[in-house]
């Protein structure tokens, strides 16, 4: 009897244990229409991200902060960080130029400084003018460095979000390197092709956020 108690417990115990792994596998995921579930993403799915801002950037891909400049506003950093790309896939950017929040001059107050913002990525996308902008923070007003006074806006709710509409967006300004003169960071990694931009006015505008949409893999 003993033995048969054994056996039968062995049994109801083999029998919850199938009914756990089924129950466990009937809640997974499945993909829609059934058939195998994709694998998961490697390094080899990865692209590069270059990126060189005067003065430092955020970085945003499909709403997800994917690199901050580790260097806040100087000296000039470049930053490479792998990213996985989802098409399509929204860039957003917030770049900033150094400058005091309540006069937008630099430099302890003595100059007005200028801006740029470039990037790169390994599926061929680069900064263009193509490139949404749109001016945040702003001074000093006119120009005027004997009564500097700055310009803020709120910035626009989810802005750096896949379904933001911006369509009352200008385009960006290109700007030649010899322009933005950028620094010895800049010239470490692959930009080519890719163009430095701003919003208009490369000197007074001391933040801006920047947006672009890639359908589908340049390169492809």
């Amino acid at each position: 009897m003993t033995a048969l108690r054994y056996r039968r417990a062995a049994l109801l115990a083999g029998l919850a244990a199938m009914l756990c792994l089924a129950t466990v596998e009937a809640q997974r995921p499945r993909r829609k229409g059934g058939g195998p579930r994709p694998n998961r993403p490697r390094m080899a799915d990865t692209i590069k991200a270059n990126v060189y801002a005067d003065n430092s950037f955020m970085l945003w891909i499909n709403g997800e902060l994917v690199a901050v400049d580790s260097i806040a506003f100087v000296p000039h950093n470049a930053i490479s960080v792998d990213i996985l790309p989802q098409y399509p896939m929204t860039i957003a950017v917030m770049a900033k130029d150094f400058s005091d929040e309540k006069t937008g001059l630099e430099w302890n107050n003595t100059q007005i400084g200028d801006g740029g913002f470039v990037m790169k990525l390994g599926d061929g996308t680069a900064t263009n003018g193509e490139w949404k902008a749109k001016k945040v923070f702003w001074g000093p007003i006119d120009g005027d460095m004997e009564n500097p006074r700055t310009e803020r806006i709120a910035l626009p709710e989810g802005w750096n979000q896949p379904d933001f509409d911006d369509s009352d967006w200008g385009r960006a300004t290109v700007f030649t390197a010899e322009q933005v003169r950028p620094q010895q960071p800049y010239r470490d990694y692959d930009f080519a092709g890719a163009e430095f931009i701003w919003s208009e006015d490369l000197e007074l505008d001391n933040t801006v956020l920047f947006r672009y949409r890639v359908e589908s893999p340049p390169n492809r």
